[in-house]
């Protein structure tokens, strides 16, 4: 999609209150709905499900297997996106899973962005150096491979983001004096000024071409997991309520690591630190009916200056293309709301296997433990889907023997799809105790766009697994 396309009609499209809801509908309702909707044939389901997967293999030298992603829409446009890449002159490897809200184009530009900005954190003053005299040459040198990238920007905003993403360069370079690195404070600083140039992108566009893009941007939202893995070292930077998993497996079974907190009303310490920033005449109000200032059910988020800027930016700002009512109710002493995450680091062990990074449209229908899980038995059930091959010649044959019985045991486990991602999809939407609901999973793809979001919310997921002898060989 291109940003061009999205519609940047705000006082239509602009909405006041956050768009997860708790709204349902009884049962006898829901079953006059389906009762008259046409029904897909498996074949179509299938096909709706694996139309946005996507797999990528690494070469085999890092901690890193390979990774498995998917989308399923909601809304229209989706407002979840989702980013993977390789850092080149460093040897990470980033993904992240973001979910939009008030309208798609926040997550799109920080899932295309946000990436470049870690990866200049990363980096030391040389470096960055070497990078800024290579722009104008035919010799540029890149700082990511991203993977599966579909999104670009039209020319004058290209531009602009690279003007923002320069300038921030040489602030690092000028200010290099650390004596340490660490990693939580590389992540925070990427996200901290990417979030301060959208604000400083959309004021300083007001009176240009592009100011309904760049106040678009401004005015929406996301939330988003960050997963930064390098060698046996997984760093996870989060803000909001997407959730990052790992799936551990041991002779207990498996069981799943969160990697993120949410941050929402339902996190206490969240809570309180937000009260703390506000005078004690503002606890009634700051939070209310669990949402920022009755309106935002996440408490950190890029983008969504509307609880960031000051009243006299918004009345000058906004209120012209928004009304009076774009100032949230009880609007005293922003900022609000924080784009600063929470950063969590685990040293990978061989018997951590993958790790899930998902929005909350899939935790809505299924939890941590139970997709974990789930993409542990399409592991063992995975290896049906292809030819019985050796992995290596002259192998005994009681290791032969232990292959085929594993396989054995997999095919009883055998999955319909070969994508981890579409296999989390099939079963979180049509799942029973008893195996999957084909009536239940068609009538739910099947839903008009008028009320699906009352039943599901978008949903996005990337697996990506571990190589476990490399991690069994990593040094302590």
């Amino acid at each position: 999609m291109v940003l061009q396309k999205i519609s940047y009609d705000f006082v239509k499209s602009f909405r006041h209150v956050h768009a997860r809801t708790s709204e349902s509908c009884g049962n006898k309702s829901f079953q006059r709905l389906y009762m008259a909707l046409p029904r897909l044939t498996p074949q179509e389901v299938t096909n709706v499900l694996q139309a946005n997967e996507y797999t990528k293999e690494f070469s085999g030298t890092g901690s890193i297997k390979y990774y498995d992603s998917n989308q399923l829409a909601s809304n229209n446009p989706i407002e979840d996106t989702r980013s993977e890449a390789q850092c080149l002159l460093s040897k990470g490897v980033l993904l992240g899973v973001f979910d939009g809200h008030g309208g798609s184009a926040c997550a799109q530009v920080v899932s295309k962005r946000l990436f470049h900005y870690i990866s200049a954190c990363l980096l030391p003053s040389k470096l960055l150096e070497q990078y800024l005299n290579s722009i104008s040459t035919d010799k540029k040198i890149n700082l990511l491979e991203t993977f599966n990238d579909k999104v670009e920007f039209v020319a004058e905003i290209r531009d602009l983001y690279q003007i923002s993403f320069l300038n921030f360069i040489k602030d690092l370079i000028q200010s290099d004096t650390r004596k340490e690195f660490q990693m939580e404070k590389a992540l925070e600083n990427a996200f901290l000024r990417l979030d301060n140039d959208l604000s400083n992108e959309a004021l300083l566009q007001l009176n240009k071409k592009d100011a309904a893009k760049t106040l678009a941007v401004a005015m929406s939202g996301t939330v988003a997991a960050v997963a930064h893995i390098d060698g046996p070292h997984l760093h996870v930077a989060s803000v909001g309520d997407c959730k990052a998993v790992l799936g551990v497996l041991s002779e207990n079974g498996w069981s799943a690591k969160m990697m993120t907190v949410e941050h929402n009303a339902d996190n206490r310490t969240e809570v309180e630190r937000i009260l703390s920033e506000h005078p004690p005449n503002e606890r009634s109000t700051v939070i209310k009916m669990e949402r920022l200032l009755g309106q935002l059910a996440p408490l950190r988020s890029l983008g969504d200056f509307r609880y960031k800027w000051t009243k006299n930016i918004m009345k000058e700002v906004v209120v012209p293309f928004l009304g009076e009512t774009a100032i949230p109710p009880n609007y005293h002493t922003p900022p609000y709301l924080s784009a600063n995450p929470e950063v969590k680091y685990h040293r990978l062990m061989p018997r951590d296997k993958f790790l899930i990074l998902a929005s909350d449209g899939l935790w809505d229908l299924i939890s941590p433990l139970q997709a974990v899980r789930l993409v542990g038995e399409h592991m063992s059930g995975k290896v049906t889907l292809s030819p019985f091959r050796l992995p290596r010649k002259n192998m005994k044959l009681s290791d032969i023997n232990e292959m085929l019985l594993q396989r054995k045991e997999g095919l009883k486990k055998k999955p319909l799809d070969s994508n981890a991602a579409t296999h989390l999809l099939r079963n979180a939407l049509g799942g029973t105790e008893y195996g999957i609901d084909d009536a239940k999973l068609s009538q739910l793809l099947t839903l008009p766009n008028e009320v699906v979001r009352i039943f599901r919310d978008d949903i996005t997921i990337t697996i990506v697994y571990m190589d476990s002898e490399f991690l069994r060989h990593c040094p302590p």
